[in-house]
């Protein structure tokens, strides 16, 4: 059975995963997958018959945030074991914490030349902040 998260919240992951140079939403293991350069960066997955997000995080922060709160993260089947974060889609979302998650994700995932091009724009948005 194919477990989808409810439209909002599948626009919200959209939002979020889609403003990142070069991010692109597709099918394949997750549905849908948001890859750069055909590589998946984050994904919503079904499992445990519930709606969720998958992404990439550096060494620990598995550990640290389904150790802090089991309600709304887990160790993912399969890529959990090289530190994926899955985050439960069917509870209240933090949608700034998951925004971070997926930016760190994209990161780990992006070429440095789309980094430096994510850290420009990022840049200049914060020098308008003044």
């Amino acid at each position: 059975m194919v477990v989808s998260a409810p439209t909002e919240t599948l626009h919200g992951l959209r939002r979020i995963s889609l403003r990142f140079p070069e991010a692109v939403e597709a099918g394949g293991v997750g549905n849908p997958s948001f890859k750069v350069r055909d590589k998946i960066f984050a994904m919503q997955h079904g499992h445990e018959s519930r709606p969720s997000c998958w992404v990439k995080a550096p060494a620990g922060v598995q550990q640290l945030l389904v150790g802090h709160d089991p309600g709304r993260f887990f160790a993912p089947p399969y890529v959990g074991q090289h530190g994926w974060v899955g985050v439960w889609l069917d509870v209240d979302v933090d949608w700034d914490e998951l925004a971070d998650l997926v930016e760190e994700s994209y990161r780990m995932t992006a070429p440095k030349r789309l980094l430096a091009q994510l850290d420009a724009v990022q840049s200049d948005g914060r020098a308008g902040e003044d």
